[in-house]
């Protein structure tokens, strides 16, 4: 294929206007986000000198998150998936003006952080199925895959601005600064999503029962390609996440600031947004599975490499080789469960996937703390990328079927008889 028929391809999923206003709003969200998530990391570390501390910010989004996710599948899959993001938005704004009038009261008690976050990751538990569930009501069935790409460039195009602004933002104007910013781009984020047209969804799952529940969970258990995706990146990421850990490394180990706290936070995200752009131009047409085993290989590598870096411009590469191999498996994984879901589906089916990306996220940055703080932080960061390197030669063997997979289209097929039809009428034009 040409080079100019690649790129037409690349560029025309941005032709559908909703798709434009989506991808906007989500940038100017998810940019707020990592910019208060900078401000919150440093000032817990800040006030507390701890590195368990900074672990227990994981939690309490964690927790909340997977006691709700299940829950937020089926609203997802009940109401209209744009009204939802935008009631989830709402409360998102919320807790950026807490967290501001909590700085600006001058607060030295992290728990009240700890409570604005569990505040925070209730709404996340709603948004992320609904998120997962929208992008098909944006764009046809054939630009699905370059549509994940172009998300997920979004979103890390965000997460490279993001902590950049913040570590600027929290130097300049200290963390009152950086939650009023981020508050602003949660507005405007939401003003974007109400301007939407798009119907999405709604109308499946009307009752909520356990059957009805735990669908989802029904749903990957029974697609092994779902299944083995999931859990290899759930595990991988537990195990090899080091970003919890990073106002630790900044100043403690790379003895800067937190301008070079933001930049190792945006530069992992440079890397994932290159890969991220040249899937969206090049999607993966053969060896999709290989590819998914191999760069999550590579991202235990890159961890290895990073926990032992003295030297920031190491650093720097390391986790941009990082960020880059992450996006891979993000692309693969999200490909797989947009084309093996129906739509009925997408909302539950979602919320188990994000489940798995909170799991390894949060949860991950709990482990890491938890870790670092038994055997401090250049070890916690190297063994987690040995068990990452493990975890991948064990699930190559566990789910071969995945390690097969050509085609993400073919092979990833809808299966036509679904164990919870019962569960899910067909969603409402």
């Amino acid at each position: 294929m040409s080079s100019s028929a690649s790129s037409a391809r690349g560029l025309a999923v941005l032709r559908h206007p909703d798709f434009r206003l989506y991808q906007l709003g989500r940038l100017l969200s998810v940019l707020a986000v990592q910019v208060e998530s900078v401000a919150i990391g440093w000032q817990v570390y800040a006030l507390t000198g701890s590195a368990l501390a900074l672990g227990y910010v994981g939690l309490a989004q964690f927790l909340p998150f997977i006691a709700f996710s299940l829950l937020g599948g089926h609203v997802a899959d009940r109401f209209d998936r744009r009204k939802v993001l935008a009631w989830c938005h709402a409360v998102m704004l919320l807790c950026s003006l807490a967290l501001l009038g909590l700085t600006l009261a001058q607060m030295q008690d992290v728990r009240l952080i700890y409570a604005v976050l569990v505040l925070f990751g209730t709404a996340r538990a709603f948004s992320a199925p609904a998120h997962s569930a929208l992008t098909p009501h944006l764009v046809p069935a054939k630009e699905l895959s370059s549509a994940v790409a172009v998300s997920s460039t979004t979103w890390q195009v965000a997460t490279i601005a993001g902590p950049a602004v913040g570590g600027v933002l929290y130097a300049w104007g200290g963390p009152q600064a950086a939650y009023g910013a981020s508050a602003v781009g949660v507005a405007a984020g939401l003003l974007l999503l109400l301007s939407m047209k798009v119907h999405a969804g709604g109308g499946a799952a009307r009752e909520l029962n356990l059957r009805t529940l735990l669908a989802g969970v029904h749903f990957v258990r029974r697609e092994r390609l779902l299944l083995g995706s999931i859990t290899l990146d759930l595990f991988a990421v537990l195990l090899g996440g080091a970003v919890a850990l990073l106002p630790v490394i900044a100043r403690d180990i790379l003895h800067t600031g937190p301008w070079g706290l933001g930049l190792l936070r945006s530069v992992h995200a440079l890397g994932a947004a290159v890969v991220a752009v040249w899937l969206a131009y090049h999607p993966l047409r053969r060896r999709a599975g290989r590819s998914m085993f191999f760069a999550v290989a590579l991202f235990g590598l890159a961890t290895i490499v990073f926990g032992l870096s003295r030297s920031l411009p190491l650093s720097v590469l390391a986790l941009a080789v990082l960020g880059g191999a992450d996006m891979v498996s993000v692309v693969v994984r999200r490909t797989l469960e947009v084309v093996a879901t129906p739509d009925a589906m997408r909302g539950r089916v979602g919320a188990v996937n994000m489940m798995g990306v909170g799991a390894s996220n949060e949860l991950g940055e709990f482990e890491s703390g938890v870790t670092a703080a038994a055997f401090g932080t250049v070890p916690a960061v190297v063994l987690g990328g040995v068990g990452t390197l493990l975890v991948v030669g064990l699930w190559a063997w566990l789910f071969p079927e995945l390690r097969r997979v050509d085609s993400l289209e073919r092979d990833a097929a809808v299966t036509p008889e679904l164990p919870s039809a019962q569960d899910a009428a067909p969603a409402a034009g």
